[in-house]
């Protein structure tokens, strides 16, 4: 238990650290219109473990009953949650007393608490450390999201980048009966029951898309050809005049460079490509002749051990986000059920800002396929 406590603290401080780091403007701005304020992300962190060690195991709402309707999402349109945080000061003050206070209440557990199912294995504490994680993460994508909107090259003098035909270091993966999803206490309820699914064989590339091959894919025109996009990806493209992926800027001269929450930088040609929706990833996999992954194929060639660069850039699978059969909602329905609503795809293998807590071959994550904001790409299958 001492050392789950001491990831918990870690997780704590990194997401308090962040809102610690910025101005009370950046504290409470919404910078894109799916991303809350900085601000609602620590507060609602900070909400969610009292809401579970001491609402839900202790049966104490003290804390949670009068702010439940501001940091529960549904009912806080996040347009509005800005204007409604409390002074950046006085949130910070609370935010560290309480989290000091529930590392002091985990560590000093009765006996009848320890009984408390959430308590079973120490699950809670697991969920705590990934739900902080997961909005580490999501808070990294606003600061990227304020970073697009400021910054300019600021001195940055970037080398053309040379685009690359696509790698044919693919890896064939046999036929067979492959297992699928995670265990408990870690796994989170989308992700079990484990499963044994029967796949036919197929052929995946060993790397993620690159900048220079995706760049292969601009200069091709194919954001101007119809014939590899989907419909409903074709609409999206054209209403929005998209050109590049999200992070993607250009200088005068047509040379292309990035923007991450640290201001500009030089795109190494190598790295894996991010900031683009599933429509994209799919037009980009027509072109290359290829298709996306379901994520069952994902899962089980990365449980071979045969997959580069996982953990770069999230990976858009061709599937929709489903649940397994067995599938229990635990510890609360609003996790994952309302998104198993064939709008939602899965994602698989985490990117450079996702925590070692969460970077794991059964963990799902699941975006509609407009989404770009987040740190996604793909990998290829034959």
């Amino acid at each position: 238990m001492d050392v789950l406590i001491n990831e918990l603290q870690m997780a704590q401080t990194l997401v308090l650290a962040l809102a610690e780091d910025a101005d009370e403007t950046t504290f409470r701005t919404q910078y894109h219109p799916d991303l809350s304020p900085l601000g609602w992300h620590l507060g609602h962190c900070v909400f969610t473990e009292c809401l579970w060690l001491h609402e839900k195991i202790r049966g104490d709402d003290s804390v949670t009953a009068p702010i439940a309707d501001f940091y529960t999402p549904p009912h806080t349109p996040k347009a509005e949650r800005g204007l409604l945080l409390p002074p950046q000061d006085a949130m910070l003050t609370w935010a560290r007393e309480l989290q000091e206070f529930n590392l002091h209440f985990l560590s000093a557990l009765r006996p009848e608490w320890k009984e408390h199912e959430l308590l079973r294995d120490n699950y809670i504490v697991h969920f705590l450390i990934q739900h902080y994680s997961q909005h580490y993460e999501t808070m990294l994508m606003v600061l990227t999201q304020k970073a697009l909107a400021e910054t300019s090259l600021n001195g940055l003098k970037p080398s053309p980048m040379e685009a690359l035909p696509l790698n044919q270091d693919r890896i064939e993966i046999p036929a067979g009966h492959y297992r699928i999803g995670g265990e408990a206490p870690v796994a989170y309820d989308n992700e079990v029951p484990p499963q044994h699914a029967e796949l036919g064989g197929f052929l995946i590339s060993r790397n993620p898309v690159s900048n220079a091959e995706f760049l292969g894919f601009i200069e091709d025109k194919g954001y101007q050809r119809e014939e590899f996009w989907e419909p409903e990806g074709w609409d999206w493209c054209q209403q929005r005049d998209i050109k590049a992926p999200d992070h993607w800027r250009q200088t005068e001269d047509g040379i292309w460079y990035g923007v991450s929450m640290r201001g500009s930088y030089e795109l190494a040609p190598e790295e894996p490509v991010s900031g683009i929706s599933r429509h994209e990833a799919i037009a980009f996999a027509n072109w290359a002749g290829g298709r996306l992954p379901h994520e069952y194929q994902w899962e089980a060639a990365c449980r071979s051990g045969v997959l580069e660069q996982t953990g770069r850039a999230w990976e858009w699978c061709d599937n929709t986000f489903q649940p397994y059969d067995g599938f229990k909602a635990f510890p609360y329905p609003e996790y994952s059920q309302p998104w198993f609503d064939n709008h939602h795809y899965s994602l698989r293998g985490g990117c450079l800002h996702t925590r070692r807590s969460i970077k794991r071959p059964s963990f799902r994550n699941f975006f509609e396929p407009d989404k770009r904001h987040i740190f996604s790409g793909l990998r290829l299958v034959f």
